[in-house]
């Protein structure tokens, strides 16, 4: 997870003004999508950090960019903008996400398994575990690792729970081992 204070910051007061308005959802869905955006296009943050650009050409890009995106959204990418802190864009989606979770009782977690999981499966999973971390449920993004063998391997930020047959042989092997 991200340390950065200023996207904490941001992204505490963007949060606050989503809750205020009821648009947390909304503008975190729209974020998330800025963030692929970002990610996928590398060359679009250097073209906002390019000194000669100025910065009302920077924000007729972003305004052409992300037209349809959230007022208050497209606001917040004009203060990083003008604030030079377009390089904590990443970071302040995460923070976002972060805070919006621990707002709503949920936490994101990748669970590993062999095959896609029934509906059902990822159901029982997330209310098992969500209990474990003091949450109300888990967002679940499955995805598919046949080197498991068989079982599930969870991940809820830094925490692991492997129950996987690999996992197991591992543990097997080094305490037949010894080390």
């Amino acid at each position: 997870m991200s340390k950065s204070i200023v996207a904490n910051r941001y992204a505490l007061a963007l949060f606050k003004t989503a809750q205020e308005n009821g648009q947390i959802d909304i503008i975190q869905q729209e974020l998330l999508e800025i963030k692929q955006v970002f990610q996928t296009n590398q060359e679009l943050e250097e073209l906002l950090q390019n000194p000669r650009l100025s910065i009302a050409k920077k924000k007729e890009l972003l305004a052409e960019l992300f037209n349809g995106a959230n007022q208050f959204v497209q606001n917040l990418l004009f203060i990083l903008l003008e604030k030079n802190r377009m390089e904590e864009i990443l970071n302040f989606v995460d923070e976002f996400v972060m805070i919006a979770n621990d707002a709503a009782g949920v936490a994101d977690a990748k669970v590993y398994s062999t095959r896609a999981l029934t509906v059902k499966e990822t159901a029982a999973i997330s209310s098992t575990f969500a209990a474990k971390i003091g949450k109300q449920s888990l967002r679940i993004e499955n995805i598919i690792d046949p080197s498991l063998i068989g079982g599930i391997r969870l991940q809820i930020g830094n925490r692991i729970y492997d129950s996987s047959l690999s996992g197991k042989l591992n543990r097997l092997q080094r305490d037949l081992i010894g080390s």
